[in-house]
């Protein structure tokens, strides 16, 4: 004989916070990818500083919509634009993610109680992406104010920024934050909506772009900042031979 058992609708939750977190996953998911994306491209683009001060400034133009202005040097109007573009998608990327952090100490007693007991390759992964994505909340901003208020970019003008005005300082601390956790949110995607059950294998592809990545970067970095100590002041625009 079944026994009928009355489960108050308080322990089950309301229906429509689940169709809500459900709508937020994708959402967090969604964006992150795309910024993940975003990232992988800016490095790239970036690191064309490393051959040379021409390769660079012929990427920015492209970039910019050179080949579309009578002038041939872009639009800096579309940088801002997109900036503000991916400030928005870091926002509401933000606003999702806020709803699995910790909020009490009594939460991160528990997750670190949980991290010591239960040695998951998973479990420590989620904590760097909290751990940096908690940096990222202040630095991510930061990087982005600064180009929606200043979107010239050129081989001078950003290795003088880099190195005049000390922004170096802000983009070492950015740089391994956002790509760990860029690197360690796009496995997670991958394993949360099965796109690979493969999980070895993508935790090796996942550190190996994290090094990768973290190279190409500091490259790039230095060398804004050695061509940004070369530069003679007042400052002019870099222009091709």
């Amino acid at each position: 004989m079944l026994t009928k058992y009355h489960i108050p609708e308080r322990w089950l939750g309301h229906a429509n916070s689940h169709h809500w977190s459900a709508r937020a996953d994708r959402l967090q998911s969604a964006s992150g990818i795309l910024l993940g994306m975003f990232l992988l491209a800016h490095l790239h683009f970036e690191s064309s500083i490393m051959l040379g001060k021409e390769a660079f400034y012929k990427v920015v133009q492209v970039l910019e919509g050179g080949w579309f202005s009578a002038s041939g040097h872009g639009y800096p109007l579309l940088t801002q634009l997109f900036s503000v573009f991916i400030l928005l998608v870091v926002i509401l990327h933000a606003a999702m993610a806020l709803r699995r952090f910790p909020a009490q100490l009594g939460q991160w007693r528990a997750l670190r109680s949980h991290l010591h007991l239960i040695k998951h390759r998973d479990s420590h992964a989620w904590f760097w992406q909290l751990a940096t994505g908690f940096i990222l909340f202040f630095l991510v901003p930061m990087h982005l104010v600064t180009m929606i208020a200043n979107p010239e970019i050129g081989p001078n003008m950003s290795a003088y920024r880099v190195w005049h005005d000390n922004t170096w300082l802000l983009y070492i601390l950015l740089l391994p934050a956002v790509v760990i956790h860029a690197m360690i949110g796009l496995y997670r995607v991958a394993v949360k909506w099965g796109l690979s059950f493969n999980r070895t294998g993508l935790r090796k592809i996942a550190k190996l772009l994290i090094i990768y990545l973290i190279v190409l970067g500091l490259g790039s970095l230095v060398t804004y900042m050695l061509l940004g100590n070369e530069l003679s002041l007042p400052l002019q625009p870099f222009v091709p031979g």
